[in-house]
């Protein structure tokens, strides 16, 4: 059999954020399809829990990988959890080969809780876990599985670590929309998921 390389990346971030008179679990049971966190740039929304996401370039080696995941939210008390449909990769003819070769799966779970810091300090918070197994292609077969790991392990480590604060960010900045009234609510983003 083919040799197979396990990548896996794990984060956890969290955003402190001063409640308005408009309470943070009011916004956060909101259902999906009324968020407004939505980067206009680099996510469609498929349906009220199901939203197309073209995440930005990312180097592997020589290769530059564009993942283009189908992700759905569901909802829970305390927020959401975020949880992976599907996942294509686009890129040269050497990347878009692999999509019959990998598996993945991914879960961000995101909640709130009181900070404590004050009466209405509150934090964000989002936990996730990304994991890819891939066949290794033949043009990397002199690379120890290893050391293929590490690298994307890294990779996946770094793309959740720039990922969640600003998502959290996003999320932090329709909140205070929200609780204002503003009901023009657009898309917050810069194009970068």
């Amino acid at each position: 059999s083919e040799p197979r390389a396990r990548l896996v990346g794990r984060a956890s971030e969290s955003y402190l954020l001063e409640e308005t008179h408009r309470p943070l679990a009011e916004y956060m049971s909101l259902p999906a399809s009324q968020y407004s966190v939505l980067d206009a740039q680099r996510i469609e929304r498929v349906d009220d829990n199901t939203f197309k996401c073209y995440v930005h370039k990312l180097k592997f080696f020589a290769f530059e990988v564009c993942p283009v995941l189908v992700v759905t939210v569901e909802e829970q008390p305390d927020g959401c959890i975020i949880k992976l449909l599907s996942c294509t990769l686009e890129g040269s003819p050497i990347v878009v080969a692999q999509n019959q070769k990998f598996s993945a799966s991914m879960e961000n779970r995101v909640s709130w809780k009181n900070s404590g810091r004050s009466p209405k300090s509150r934090k964000l918070i989002s936990d996730a876990t990304i994991e890819v197994t891939i066949e290794v292609p033949f043009a990397f077969r002199a690379i120890p599985v290893q050391a293929i790991e590490s690298t994307g392990n890294q990779v996946l480590g770094q793309v959740l670590r720039v990922m969640l604060p600003r998502f959290l960010s996003q999320l932090e900045k329709d909140y205070r929309a929200w609780a204002s009234g503003d009901r023009s609510r657009r898309p917050l983003g810069t194009g970068q998921l």
